[in-house]
């Protein structure tokens, strides 16, 4: 049996920051479950691993954390336990995940069950979701159902809004300021943009109300914009970064065709980054969402979003509870259980 926090310990050991240790934690977890019984399928920047040839149940984990910030109190790439709390960087989000799936794996026997279980570890989630594009090319062969082990503080959640991400930017004529008819103000046009499409938006699509959501309507979010070289110049470049989280596939459309419109009206140049649907599972167990992107969204079988927490991801002390640390194995050992007996 592996205990689950000797491995976290080691987990959190690695710097996985922009996957700069991606390979040697894939050691680590590739070898550690062999001496279980789990053969490699496929090993890449990512691993695909399982321990019978018919599985019913995967777990998904990303390797990989964010980067931290000033004014941690505790080691980042050390586990430090103080009381009932576990502090580390990428603990919560989402090394803890992925030590209790290596912990509850080892702690059942699969000879009294019908089918196993697929195990799969990603990179680059927290930037550019590569690590799950890439596993999706190669991957054929997904089990029925899909745990997610992002944190949740315990909560099964089945169901995520959806993603749509836009770069969008404006070319000008740059001209003194004191000749502004001289030239075409970059800057202006996105600003017509902007409250253009924000019109659309009060008007149109947040009136569209889905329940199954705590937030339960389309949100819009401009997350970023660069513009103009100087306070006495006319600017000839702007872009601004903006995205919706989705309630339905409606709304999807209607944004789309909305942003294609002003496309056209304000001559904008448009990058669609991400675009990944809402999705609710009908499950027996859950009926709770949430409103973050995890790679749940990337797949299309029954997906389970079930981690440890508090969520504290992407905060400083980063860091989670005891008692939900050794809950989250026992849920994961419940599912196994339940799935690979079917």
């Amino acid at each position: 049996m592996l205990e689950v926090e000797e491995v976290l310990e080691k987990l959190v050991r690695f710097n996985t920051i922009k996957d700069k240790e991606n390979k040697k934690i894939l050691d680590y977890i590739e070898a550690t479950l062999k001496q279980i019984g789990f053969k490699t399928e496929i090993r890449d920047k990512f691993l695909i691993i399982s321990n019978k040839p018919e599985t019913s149940i995967g777990f998904l984990g990303h390797t990989d954390t964010v980067e931290f910030t000033e004014g941690w109190k505790y080691e980042k790439f050390e586990l430090t336990k103080v009381d009932n709390k576990i502090y580390g960087l990428g603990v919560c989000d989402m090394k803890a995940g992925i030590a209790a799936i290596i912990s509850a794996v080892s702690q059942i026997d699969f000879k009294n069950l019908n089918k196993g279980v697929k195990l799969y570890f990603t990179y680059d989630e927290e930037i550019g979701f590569n690590g799950i594009k890439e596993l999706i090319k190669y991957e054929t062969d997904f089990p029925d159902t899909i745990i997610i082990g992002e944190p949740t503080y315990n909560e099964i959640i089945v169901g995520s809004k959806g993603l749509i991400e836009y770069k969008i930017s404006f070319k000008g004529i740059k001209t003194h300021s004191s000749t502004p008819d001289k030239g075409k103000s970059a800057i202006m046009s996105a600003i017509s943009f902007i409250n253009e499409l924000n019109e659309f938006y009060q008007n149109e699509i947040k009136n569209n109300v889905n329940k199954e959501f705590e937030i339960p309507y389309t949100t819009m979010n401009i997350g970023k914009i660069n513009g103009g070289s100087a306070i006495n110049s006319v600017p000839a470049y702007c872009e601004f970064f903006m995205d919706f989280r989705t309630v339905d596939k409606k709304d999807e459309k209607r944004i789309e065709n909305k942003i294609k419109f002003l496309r056209e009206k304000y001559q904008a140049e448009i990058k669609r980054i991400n675009k990944l649907s809402p999705f609710l599972n009908k499950s027996e167990i859950s009926s709770k969402t949430c409103n973050f992107i995890t790679e749940a969204s990337f797949l299309d079988n029954n997906r389970i979003i079930l981690g440890a927490g508090p969520i504290t991801a992407h905060q400083v002390d980063e860091y989670i509870t005891v008692q939900s640390l050794y809950k989250l194995v026992e849920q994961y050992k419940d599912l196994i259980e339940k799935y690979c007996k079917i």
